[in-house]
């Protein structure tokens, strides 16, 4: 069975075409016990596609988290029931998604318009496995900012029996935003959070959106049950060498020792992966932040990005990386 932290304190959230298995691997290289999230996966791929494919995992990224796409109870119910087979901690229902493509299957956030669905879908969620159920959304739609629509849906869903909430705190404009846009332009409204959390304390609430460093995450965990973080702890996976011990209380010497460390045991995993036929590079591409600020990391991302090197192992790779890359990085890490 998974030793799964009962904790939501600090997430790394679920992002299509990064959070696959071998991001999560590195990201567990670098803390024990941040709750990490797969990346969006829809129900169709898993009930009429390569199951397997999507829902394998290491053994060492538990606590886990399965996120699902999908609009239809008894689909969603099969899936959990699949997540449950596999092992996985939790199921999380994405209401989040504004895409058009994603709309046009209709999950992801126009869901909010439907609460008795989605409290139908966690309903049947529940019904069908003994595996957490959550549910990740927006505190709104469009441009109305009103509290009572993400109030009302949040207490339509608890009382199908979700207890963990998710909450991305700007709107989802379903119209006239990319992806992108929408998770830059409608504006953050953390107190949106707080207030769900006052109205409804006997639910966990954990806060998304635009954190940026340890200090934001500390004063947003005064009041909230945890914090999820996505593109920056994407792009500087090293910040994560320090919330083991800084939001878990776990001691210092548990953490990573060094960049040169995570690195090497990365190399090890992709070693063995690649000699199963995964493209070094769709693996190393998630670590070309490790570096950041430092001496040389210029050239070592050039070097583990170089397509002309992508049919070499994993080591050689690493070989010639450290060559180019300036010598004293690593001892500065």
């Amino acid at each position: 069975m998974p030793a799964a932290s009962p904790s939501w304190r600090v997430c790394v959230a679920p992002m299509l075409d990064w959070t696959d298995r071998h991001c999560r691997y590195l990201h567990r290289l670098l803390s024990r016990h941040a709750r990490l999230y797969t990346e969006m996966i829809h129900t169709g791929a898993l009930l009429h596609g390569d199951a397997a494919r999507f829902l394998q995992y290491d053994a060492t990224e538990h606590p886990l988290a399965l996120q699902l796409g999908g609009s239809d109870p008894a689909d969603l119910a099969r899936c959990t029931r699949l997540a449950q087979e596999w092992g996985y901690d939790e199921v999380n229902l994405n209401c989040g998604c504004p895409s058009e493509r994603v709309q046009r299957g209709s999950f992801g956030a126009c869901l909010m318009r439907e609460p008795q669905l989605v409290a139908d879908c966690v309903k049947a969620m529940r019904d069908a496995a003994n595996v957490e159920v959550t549910v990740k959304h927006r505190i709104g739609l469009d441009r109305d900012e009103s509290y009572a629509q993400v109030r009302d849906f949040v207490g339509q869903v608890a009382e199908a029996g979700c207890r963990v909430f998710i909450v991305h705190a700007r709107n989802a404009w379903l119209k006239g935003l990319s992806p992108k846009e929408n998770r830059d332009i409608p504006p953050l409204r953390y107190e949106v959070v707080r207030q769900l959390k006052q109205d409804f304390p006997q639910f966990r609430f954990v806060i998304n959106g635009g954190i940026k460093d340890s200090a934001q995450a500390e004063e947003l965990l005064d009041g909230l049950d945890g914090v999820m973080i996505g593109r920056q702890a994407y792009h500087d996976p090293w910040w994560l060498a320090e919330w083991d011990a800084r939001f878990f209380g776990d001691l210092p010497a548990a953490a990573p020792a060094s960049r040169e460390a995570v690195e090497e045991a990365m190399v090890d995993y992709m070693q063995a992966q690649h000699r199963q036929g995964v493209p070094t590079f769709a693996m190393a591409r998630h670590m070309l932040g490790l570096r950041n600020g430092l001496p040389g990391a210029r050239a070592w991302r050039q070097v583990w990005s170089d397509h002309r090197l992508k049919h070499f192992p994993p080591r050689e790779i690493h070989r010639q990386a450290q060559v180019l890359s300036v010598p004293q990085t690593l001892a500065q890490a």
